[in-house]
């Protein structure tokens, strides 16, 4: 027996996180995973960070080298480590394209 979600019906709105650029939060692409709770990503304003996965998200939602998702860099160290808040779906990436706001970095 599956326990998957039944598919939205075609004429349903797309629900999709839209980063919240005064919280920081970034767009970025896994290039590599590093082990334990730790991803490569990089980030579109052309840094590479290492980001932590955290807990509430390692079990639950599964990541893969060439997932989008979103990042938030630290406080400290902005420039080389982030939190991963958020991976997008295909279908989200799709929205975020359409509507101009995932532009390809």
């Amino acid at each position: 027996m599956s326990r998957k979600s039944p598919t939205p019906p075609q004429g349903e709105p797309v629900r999709v996180r839209v980063p919240n650029r005064d919280d920081g939060e970034l767009f970025g692409i896994i290039i590599q995973m590093l082990g334990y709770d730790r991803v490569r990503v990089r980030c579109e304003d052309g840094n590479m960070r290492i980001g932590r996965i955290p807990g509430r998200m390692k079990k639950r939602v599964w990541m893969r080298v060439g997932d989008t998702v979103l990042v938030v860099p630290w406080e400290f160290q902005s420039d080389e480590k982030a939190d991963v808040i958020w991976r997008y779906r295909g279908n989200e990436i799709e929205w975020l394209k359409k509507r101009g706001i995932l532009k390809m970095f």
